[in-house]
Formats: structure tokens, C-alpha cells, sequence
């Protein structure tokens, strides 16, 4: 019997690398699931949707969007960490995911070991929102105010480890100026106490600020990125006004548990890739001011890493601690 087992194992372990390349070669034969770590309705479910949809399409698989809100968006992260790494669970990540690594303690996962990029979907600048009766129509005329009136101005935040409240942290930091953090919910609140005047300026992002800059209910006075908005041509960039350092953009990203084989993520990026390329895509995220963000798995890996030691500085340096 024995030489038959022994023949026999080596028929498994001959026949190992064949199964493992049928299974990436005909990926996917079942449904995906997208986890979504956030509530229905806003932004990131949206996106998640338009390219499960078309991943659907392309693929005659179902991709299922899984909303999994709760914790700071842990709650969702702990469920893909513990999904096995077959290219059958992904999930979309926010700029949150990696301030959460530098601020929430005893995470049940490593945000950066545990995971792998899959693709980045989009992205958006974010512009410097003032009240129109703040007596600055320029962004040096602004920090000029700011300066001659170190920490009484107010700046609007949504939490500790929002995008909104590291780049309100790292401006003042590059400028050298001082204002008074006031933290929301959520954008509608935030929004309104600017436009009545009980705070000063905000971060926000293009969507957001335009109906309210046309309607001239707030004023944009820079906006973040390499170049100037189409739909904001008069505004300028942080580095056309010599702040270069002044450059954080909201992003969304697919990730997958690590492990997860190399041939199905960089599947998954091809046709990601593909999808954000087309025409309805970019016309749909346009609507809502996004552009796609394409880039290979390990550009996005690059970022990641990046980004993660930027926001590790920002955090130290300005001392922000998790809001309770």
C-alpha cells in the first residue's frame, strides 16, 4: 500500500499548480461579494454599484454590493480580513481606512499587512471653502487673516481621522497658522454652519461646494491636485499659489485579503481598469465631479503605503487624538 500512497501523492502535488491555474484561468465561477463598509445611499455605495454592475456584465458573475456600516468602517474590514483569499470578497476603502490604522487601537486586523490593493476606482480634489463675508478674496489674503487672528477663526471637520480634518491640519501646519477645530457628523450640518457664518472655512469636495459656490453662499479659494478644476476654472491650486505640500484628494479603492493570488487580482485590475475607462463610466462619475483613477496593483500599492505614512505624520505631529 504504501508505494500506491506514495504514487498517488504525487499525482495530487504533480496535478496542484494545474487546478490553481484552471481556478485563476476561469475566474470567477460564483458570485463576488463588494463589501461596502458604510451605509446605503452615499457616494461609495454609488460607485461600488456602477462597476459591480458592469463587472456583472463583462463577466456573467454576480457581484453583489454587501453594505457592512459600523465601527469606523471596522465592522466591514474585520469581514473581508477574515474572507478567504480566492478573489471572491473585495472591498471598497476610503481615506478613513489607513487614518484608522494610526488612530483606532487594538484593531483586529493589520490595515496594512492584512490587505492587498486590487485597483483604485476614483477620485476627487478637495477645495479651501470660505464664508462669503470672510474679508479674503485670495487665498494669501486668507492666510494673511488667519495669521493676524492666530486660533479665532473656526475650521469644520467631520471627525479625527476624516480626510476633511488631516488636510485642515496639515494647511495650517504649511502655513504656520492656527484656527480652532470644530468636528460634525456629517457634510449638511457642516455645511450649513458655514454658510451661517458660525464657522469660517471648510475642506470639502467639488460636488459638494458647487451648487453652493454658484448660488454664492460660500467662497472656494484653492483647490488641491496638479491642476485646476473644469468646473471650477477660476480657482487656483495650492501649488500655483507656492503650497505644493498642501495636496490630499479623497480616493476610493478596491482591496482584497492578502494571499489573495496574484493572476486574479491583476484579473480583476485588467477589467476594473477596462470599466472605469469606458465612456458611461466616466460620464456617470463626472456627475458627481469624480474622475477614474486607474492604476496597476502595485501603483496602488505604492500609494497606499504613501498615503499611510503620510497621514501617520499629520497625525503625530498635530496630536490628534480619536474623538469619542
Amino acid at each position: 500500500m504504501r508505494p500506491i500512497l506514495k504514487t498517488l501523492l504525487a499525482c495530487v502535488a504533480a496535478s496542484a499548480p494545474f487546478l490553481a491555474s484552471a481556478q485563476v484561468e476561469n475566474y470567477p465561477t460564483k458570485p463576488i461579494r463588494f463589501i461596502v463598509p458604510y451605509s446605503p445611499g452615499g457616494s461609495t455605495s454609488t460607485v461600488a454599484r456602477l462597476v459591480g454592475t458592469k463587472l456583472t456584465e463583462a463577466w456573467k458573475q454576480q457581484v453583489l454590493v454587501d453594505n457592512r456600516p459600523g465601527g469606523s468602517t471596522v465592522i466591514g474590514t474585520h469581514a473581508l480580513a477574515k474572507s478567504p483569499p480566492d478573489g471572491y470578497t473585495i472591498m471598497l476603502v476610503v481615506n478613513s481606512h489607513l487614518a484608522n490604522g494610526h488612530l483606532l487601537k487594538n484593531l483586529p486586523y493589520d490595515t496594512m499587512k492584512d490587505f492587498t490593493p486590487v485597483a483604485t476606482l476614483v477620485k476627487t480634489e478637495l477645495l479651501l471653502d470660505v464664508n462669503p463675508t470672510v474679508p479674503a478674496s485670495t487665498l494669501p489674503e486668507f492666510i494673511a487673516l488667519l495669521k493676524d487672528k492666530p486660533g479665532q477663526l473656526n475650521v469644520a471637520t467631520i471627525g479625527s481621522g476624516s480626510v476633511t480634518r488631516l488636510i485642515s491640519e496639515l494647511f495650517l501646519m504649511e502655513t504656520g497658522t492656527k484656527a480652532v477645530q470644530v468636528s460634525y457628523q456629517g457634510t449638511p450640518q457642516m455645511l450649513q454652519d458655514l454658510m451661517g457664518g458660525q464657522v469660517h472655512f471648510i475642506f470639502d469636495t467639488p460636488a459638494t461646494t458647487l451648487p453652493f459656490a454658484k448660488d454664492k453662499r460660500l467662497k472656494p479659494l484653492a483647490v488641491t491636485g496638479p491642476k485646476r478644476l473644469a468646473a471650477f476654472p477660476e480657482v487656483p491650486t495650492f501649488a500655483e499659489m507656492g503650497l505644493p505640500e498642501i495636496d490630499m484628494s479623497v480616493w476610493f479603492m478596491a482591496i482584497a485579503p492578502a494571499g489573495t493570488p496574484k493572476p486574479i487580482i491583476a484579473k480583476l485590475n485588467a477589467e476594473i481598469n477596462r470599466i472605469l475607462a469606458l465612456p458611461e463610466v466616466r460620464n456617470a462619475l463626472a456627475l458627481q465631479v469624480m474622475e477614474p483613477y486607474i492604476s496597476t496593483p502595485e501603483e496602488a500599492a505604492r500609494m497606499l503605503r504613501a498615503v499611510y505614512d503620510q497621514y501617520g505624520r499629520i497625525i503625530a505631529r498635530a496630536g490628534i487624538k480619536l474623538e469619542q
